[in-house]
């Protein structure tokens, strides 16, 4: 059952997170004229979005999934099935209304709901509380991120 679950949860994670970024490029490329006079999303730029996505999760995702699944608090089968299976719901349900949603902090919900569910000292609120607070600074350190590289790609 968890093998289906992590199935689905990985479907609705490419359903969701590769959909918004092939967008972006896409809408990209139509506003610079590089798509003509229809938009369209090229196959190219489908191929490319889900590669970033292999291998960030290749080699990347295993910190965050061993974060998940056993710091912050510890998962039987039966509950990874559970937090899965909701976050692989949330996901197909944002998905289907077209609303983008971080699939890590769905997973992230899923996991403190089931291990809150079992008994509330289960979750590690310490590191559930510094996960949070890395999100709130995740946003303003993309924007200096970004707003750094439009100034230094004018002065090239």
């Amino acid at each position: 059952m968890q093998f289906v679950s992590a199935s689905l949860y990985s479907l609705g994670h490419g359903g969701n997170d590769a959909q918004k970024t092939m967008g972006i490029i896409a809408v990209l490329l139509f506003s610079q004229g590089y798509l003509g006079a229809e938009f369209s999303v090229p196959f190219w730029v489908v191929i490319s979005c889900q590669s970033a996505m292999a291998l960030g999760t290749l080699f990347g995702g295993w910190r965050i999934v061993h974060t998940m699944g056993s710091k912050i608090t510890r998962l039987n089968p039966m509950q990874g099935f559970c937090a899965e299976t909701g976050g692989a719901i949330t996901l197909f349900a944002a998905t289907w209304l077209g609303i983008p949603v971080s699939t890590t902090h769905t997973i992230t919900g899923a996991i403190i709901g089931v291990g809150a569910a079992r008994r509330v000292s289960a979750v590690r609120w310490g590191l559930a509380g510094n996960i949070v607070i890395a999100w709130f600074i995740t946003l303003p350190a993309a924007a200096l991120i970004s707003a750094i590289t439009f100034f230094l790609s004018g002065l090239l």
